[in-house]
Formats: C-alpha cells, sequence, structure tokens
C-alpha cells in the first residue's frame, strides 16, 4: 500500500539574522533564531515560543543541512516540541538568490524535512504517534512550512 499525505498545518515562523559559527568539520555552520510566529491546520493552531533556534551547515556539495529545535503553544495552552531535520538545495544561481534574502518561489528549489513532535498526553498524543513530512519555503526573516502526515 502507498503512503499518502493528510495535510497538518501551515506553520509561519518569524526568524532573527543568522549568527555564523565559522567553518566545521561538517561544513560552514551557522544559528538561526526563531523568536515567534504561528502556525494552523484542522485541529491544531497556536504560536511559536520564542527561543528556538535552527542550527544548519552548508556541505561541501552544495546542500544545506537543517535542524531545528522550537516549542509551539496551542491556543489552548499545550506546549509541543518540535525537532526538525531536512535538507534544503537548488541550483547555484537560486541559492545566491535566496541567500540574499530575495524572493524565491519554493518551487525553485529543494526544501524538505520530517518534523517530530513531542506532545503531552492529552488532546495533542497523536503528533507522537505518526511520522511527518513538510515542505519549506524560506524568506528573508521567515519560513513557511506546510506540515503533513504520513497515513
Amino acid at each position: 500500500m502507498q503512503p499518502a499525505l493528510e495535510p497538518v498545518f501551515r506553520l509561519d515562523g518569524v526568524l532573527a539574522a543568522p549568527l555564523s559559527v565559522g567553518a566545521t568539520p561538517q561544513g560552514t555552520r551557522r544559528v538561526v533564531p526563531i523568536t515567534g510566529g504561528r502556525f494552523e491546520g484542522p485541529r491544531l493552531r497556536g504560536e511559536i515560543v520564542p527561543g528556538g533556534a535552527d542550527w544548519q551547515f552548508d556541505r561541501s556539495d552544495g546542500v544545506t543541512q537543517v535542524e531545528a529545535l522550537y516549542l509551539l503553544r496551542t491556543d489552548d495552552g499545550v506546549h509541543i516540541q518540535v525537532h526538525n531535520r531536512g535538507l534544503r538545495h537548488g541550483p547555484p544561481a537560486v541559492m545566491v538568490r535566496l541567500a540574499a534574502g530575495e524572493p524565491v518561489a519554493p518551487e525553485e528549489y529543494y526544501f524538505r524535512a520530517a518534523p517530530e513532535f513531542s506532545a503531552p498526553a492529552g488532546r495533542y498524543e497523536w503528533l507522537n504517534r505518526n511520522l511527518f513530512v513538510c515542505t519549506g519555503e524560506r524568506r528573508a526573516a521567515s519560513i513557511r512550512l506546510w506540515v503533513f502526515r504520513v497515513t
């Protein structure tokens, strides 16, 4: 049986300027602070708690590897941790535009990730029992993710 994707929510995160760590054995490392934002879907909605970050590095093959850790707060006051790992890459000219903060349509590059949720027992514990994938769009000072449950 082939799995399908069920939309879960759209997330719009607000980002601070990246902090450069520099060259590391994995590649050029930077940290992008997550300062807030919102998410909304059919079964949950709320805000992104300020204080998370995306720990990224640019690999020698032109791929940016992302690993974000942040906290969601639902509109009914429940906190849910998100650990999101993924890859972003595209044609060199497109990636230069993206790095310069220019608007780039998400169809012009590959940005996929696999969020893992840690939710408390209760209304949102279904997040702990499913696999998820997301597509992304990087903007100058924000990020948009479309999160899907793998059925």
